[in-house]
């Protein structure tokens, strides 16, 4: 009997949830999982998890928090607890992000990655199965490079660039997640196109390009393709280093009985066209970044995206919790 595609798929490349449904993560019983804000405050509207929403609203007010910086606190230790709660049901390690307002401030960025570290260890979580989010900015990358070398693993995301993968291989960052659905979604947009076959999806050649570039030069830094529109997408990234996929997705593969090949590999990135990059600056990164549109506005526009949930989960807690429910601008 043919195994499943997902059975298939989990021997060609390690597969990753991208939930923060806990019941969804029992189920598939992925190796890693990975959260966003967005993802936090959709799993924080679940009747379910109001025992954690009270529980981290609880030890934040006994640290000593109040107002505003009582909510903040609130959300990184609902944040961490949800981290939790999923590493038990998985072998591998959760990613948990930081606060995406502070995506331009790199020491910002390292001061808050440390607190959701200190968070983790106060839970008896050990750092090797934890992995930062960081937005893929200059500044991001940079705060990573510093983590990293403290020992704070991280998963550099909103990645959509070849010029943001080889800040990240230059950082010796552990992970990162280059975007395959949102430049899929760019790209019909601006071209006016309603599908693209997998073989010219822009947003998988895009993960294969990087693939191939790490590969191709010994780079240690793991590829996670994420952020899919389809099955299709998935699988046409079988044998990447890791996938991080939708519940809906994961529940379409498991139904799936195609047999399945796998479309990455060392062998098939050496010999594919050699990639050949500059070495890499500040301004040569921002310039090239600017220089392209949908890298340049698909960034900015997560960025913003994540900022909004995180604003909305604040709104949430103020309501739960009779506090003025006055958010930022």
């Amino acid at each position: 009997m043919t195994q499943n595609a997902l059975h298939q798929l989990k021997n060609l490349t390690t597969v990753v949830a991208d939930s923060s449904d806990l019941e969804a993560i029992e189920k598939f019983r992925p190796l890693d999982a990975t959260t966003n804000p967005s993802l936090i405050t959709a799993a924080a509207e679940q009747p379910e998890s109001k025992e954690l929403i009270e529980d981290a609203y609880t030890q934040a007010k006994q640290e000593g928090y109040q107002s505003d910086e009582l909510i903040e606190r609130t959300i990184d230790i609902l944040t961490v607890k949800f981290g939790v709660e999923i590493l038990k049901l998985i072998d591998g390690r959760v990613s948990t992000e930081v606060d995406a307002s502070l995506s331009y401030d790199t020491e910002a960025t390292i001061a808050k990655a440390r607190e959701l570290s200190k968070l983790y260890q106060g839970y008896g979580i050990e750092q090797s199965r934890i992995l930062i989010k960081i937005a893929s900015t200059w500044e991001g990358i940079q705060a990573a490079k510093v983590l990293e070398a403290e020992g704070i693993p991280c998963n550099l995301t909103l990645l959509f660039g070849l010029h943001q993968a080889q800040a990240c291989a230059d950082a010796k960052i552990t992970l990162i997640s280059p975007f395959v659905g949102r430049i899929l979604d760019w790209y019909k947009k601006a071209e006016g196109v309603a599908q693209y076959p997998i073989a010219k999806d822009p947003g998988v050649l895009s993960v294969k390009k990087i693939y191939n570039y790490y590969k191709q030069n010994g780079i240690a830094t793991q590829v996670m393709g994420a952020s899919f529109r389809s099955t299709a997408q998935v699988l046409g990234l079988a044998g990447c280093d890791l996938l991080t996929i939708a519940p809906n997705l994961l529940a379409q593969l498991e139904q799936d009985q195609q047999v399945i090949e796998a479309q990455l590999s060392v062998e098939s990135a050496q010999q594919a066209e050699k990639i050949e990059r500059a070495a890499q600056s500040k301004e040569s990164f921002k310039a090239e970044l600017e220089q392209d549109l949908m890298a340049f506005q698909l960034l900015q526009g997560g960025i913003d995206g994540f900022i909004k949930a995180r604003d909305q989960l604040s709104l949430l807690l103020r309501q739960s919790f009779g506090i003025d429910a006055e958010i930022k601008p």
